[in-house]
């Protein structure tokens, strides 16, 4: 059964172009031309990839964005003409998986978007599941459950801390959690682990004593256990 995915994007060219090199890699394609339209149609389909661009007409890529993340935890990729840090950045938090700037290299988007299907493949997520002192992180579910709650998180910040959390008291790099966690197609900038980073830690600061998502000044970070732990 194809994959399918959803281009919102209210210039007609780029939409045309996207679905016609998405359709010839294999996916079911819908578009729409507005964010309000664009939401219409996720609820539709559920597609299983989305293709967003920030500046639309009735409602833009930040508020679509917003709207998806409250029921669904479908890959989205912003593609915008604003290539500024601080744009990059508001998408990540508010839970792009990936940033694309214009004008577009078509191999580049297909090869990110492959990137991210990988990441959130059943193989990708099968049966992975981590528990801590109040903390358990399910992998096949993308659920984090700290203190006995479920907490709201974008599925990267949950690969992120996930990652460290399976390779506990281990120091990773910048790059070197962009490159496993992203993916070696990922191009984006390694500030975009100190955002994510940033709001886990708004979700898992002072719950325990046993672990914690610690800084290693100069180098990058580690999931950090102070005692030991049955993972």
């Amino acid at each position: 059964m194809p994959k399918k995915a959803l281009i919102v994007e209210d210039d007609a060219n780029i939409r045309e172009l996207l679905r016609l090199y998405l359709e010839k890699d294999g996916f079911e394609v819908s578009g729409a031309a507005d964010g309000a339209a664009g939401l219409r149609e996720f609820k539709r389909i559920q597609p299983d990839i989305v293709m967003l661009d920030i500046m639309l007409p009735v409602l833009d890529g930040w508020q679509v964005c917003r709207e998806i993340r409250r029921e669904a935890s479908t890959p989205i990729i912003m593609i915008t003409a604003k290539g500024e840090t601080t744009d990059k950045i508001t998408g990540l938090e508010m839970g792009a998986d990936d940033y694309i700037v214009k004008p577009l290299e078509m191999k580049e988007v297909v090869a990110r978007v492959h990137a991210v299907m990988r990441r959130f493949s059943p193989d990708a997520a099968s049966s992975r599941r981590l528990s801590f002192d109040k903390l358990v992180i399910d992998m096949e579910a993308y659920d984090l459950t700290v203190d006995g709650k479920k907490i709201d998180t974008p599925p990267k910040e949950i690969e992120l801390l996930y990652f460290l959390a399976s390779n506990p008291n281990r120091v990773f790099t910048r790059s070197q959690l962009l490159d496993e966690v992203w993916g070696f197609d990922y191009f984006g900038d390694t500030r975009t682990i100190d955002v994510h980073v940033k709001r886990l830690r708004e979700k898992l600061e002072n719950v325990s004593d046993q672990w914690e998502l610690a800084t290693v000044w100069g180098v990058g970070y580690k999931f950090k256990l102070n005692t030991s732990q049955d993972t």
